[in-house]
């Protein structure tokens, strides 16, 4: 019984000792020819360590980005750029094509430790350059 009581004292303490976050946000939106979601996973931390606060987080984002057109509407594609940017950090990707490119999807991805949190009430802005061409939208949370 005592180990009972110990082990549970224990499980208050650390209980109270530390407190993790996970969150798991999908922003989306579109422009008249393209369409694009964010993906952001993460987990942060505060925990109190001899009387110490410290705070640590992770996390992996994922930008997918859709022509809305045929593929055949883009075969004559040579250069895509794209980028995003939050409030606390942005993107991008520059692809060159010599060949026409084999899909009508494009994506970026990353991950960081302790870096900067993406809010779940962000507005994340995307640029997209395909030629001579140039299209601007937003990106809201649709996971609240």
């Amino acid at each position: 019984m005592k180990k009972i009581i110990t082990l549970l004292l224990t499980i208050i303490l650390l209980t109270a000792c530390s407190e993790t976050t996970k969150y798991d946000y999908k922003f989306s939106g579109e422009s008249e020819h393209w369409e694009a979601e964010f993906s952001y996973k993460g987990t942060e931390k505060w925990i109190k360590k001899d009387g110490i606060n410290t705070y640590s987080n992770e996390d992996n984002y994922e930008l997918v980005l859709k022509y809305k057109g045929s593929l055949e509407e883009l075969s004559s594609l040579q250069n895509l750029e794209y980028s995003y940017n939050t409030n606390s950090s942005g993107g991008g990707e520059t692809k060159n094509f010599t060949e026409p490119p084999s899909t009508v999807i494009f994506s970026s991805s990353g991950a960081s430790k302790s870096g900067a949190k993406v809010s779940e009430d962000e507005i994340i802005k995307v640029n997209v350059k395909w030629d001579d061409f140039n299209e601007s939208f937003e990106l809201h949370n649709k996971s609240k």
